[in-house]
């Protein structure tokens, strides 16, 4: 028997204690996780009660009266749930159509580049946006586009381009492209690591026997690149696709104004302003109970779509 593996076989049958108490340091690591999940996870769904209860002024989620339906009732026979619905499913779907194969362009991209040190620099430089919240993200946006002191305005105005200032975050109908193009940017480097290190993992020499073959970088790429990374695109788009319903709360919060409420007005927004804004809270845990039934649903069809060809999560 090998000797690696005789070593694995006597590892095994050593006591639990024994193990945990040599990989002490690394068990530590991962009860940070694990508290996290519990913490984060877990114990909020104590809370999900809320969306079949109607709180009563002073009292507590144990003390309040069973409502059953009303909720989800009020939210889908209102006037405001197709609006809702349509614009969280028109931005995410412009999100997941658009934005989600441009981190795997640019990890292709990035393959191609001869050089380490022009790469390292590019993707460097690619990653700094996801570090930047959008309320800063916004601050930059608002100096650049500002309808009376931003930039771009100033830029147009003092070159004759326009005679008048442009509202540019006050258009409806440029809102969506807007925040489309701006997620793009502030996730595109970091969502292309995982793609690069999909790259990195494929083997060489299949590289090399294309260019023996006389394969052209182009075709390398075509035969041998995008299907290596096949699976790993799948799991995303499955993940992707199961937060259909989550089109960007941070991002949508800190840019929406009243000009844009009726395109900026999504699932995530609506949640937030039923249950924090209007004290609404049995109503807004409705509405995001059902955002999380959708999202498994999602998940749960799409990961059966990708099992026909065995790529799926499990």
């Amino acid at each position: 028997m090998d000797t690696a593996i005789q070593g694995k076989v006597i590892e095994k049958k050593k006591p639990l204690v024994v193990r945990l108490r040599k990989q002490i340091s690394l068990q530590i690591m991962v009860l940070f996780g694990l508290a996290f999940i519990v913490v984060f996870r877990f114990l909020p769904i104590y809370g999900l009660q809320l969306a079949f209860k109607e709180l009563l002024p002073g009292r507590g989620i144990w003390e309040a009266r069973w409502v059953g339906m009303k909720h989800f009732n009020d939210f889908f026979f209102s006037g405001n749930a197709a609006k809702v619905l349509f614009n969280t499913l028109a931005l995410s779907g412009l999100k997941i159509s658009i934005g989600f194969p441009m981190p795997i362009i640019f990890a292709l991209l990035l393959n191609e580049l001869r050089s380490h040190r022009t790469r390292s620099i590019v993707q460097g430089i690619s990653y700094l946006p996801h570090f930047l919240s959008w309320v800063v993200i916004s601050g930059v946006i608002w100096g650049i586009v500002a309808r009376e002191s931003g930039v771009l305005n100033s830029l147009m105005l003092s070159t004759g381009l326009r005679s008048e200032p442009v509202h540019f975050l006050g258009m409806p109908s440029l809102f969506w492209p807007m925040m489309v193009i701006l997620d793009i940017w502030k996730e595109m480097g970091w969502s292309a690591i995982i793609y690069m290190a999909s790259i990195a993992s494929i083997d060489p020499q299949l590289y090399e026997a294309a260019r023996v073959d006389g394969a052209s970088r182009w075709v390398q790429t075509l035969k041998i690149t995008i299907p290596a990374i096949a699976p790993t695109v799948t799991i995303m788009l499955i993940l992707r696709v199961g937060s259909i319903l989550n089109a960007g709360f941070d991002q949508i919060l800190v840019f929406r104004n009243s000009i844009t409420h009726e395109v900026a007005n999504i699932l995530d927004v609506y949640v937030y302003d039923m249950g924090l804004v209007n004290g609404r809270f049995g109503y807004a845990t409705a509405v995001g109970l059902f955002q999380s039934a959708v999202g498994f649903i999602m998940i749960m069809t799409t990961n059966k779509l990708a099992n026909r060809f065995e790529m799926g999560l499990w």
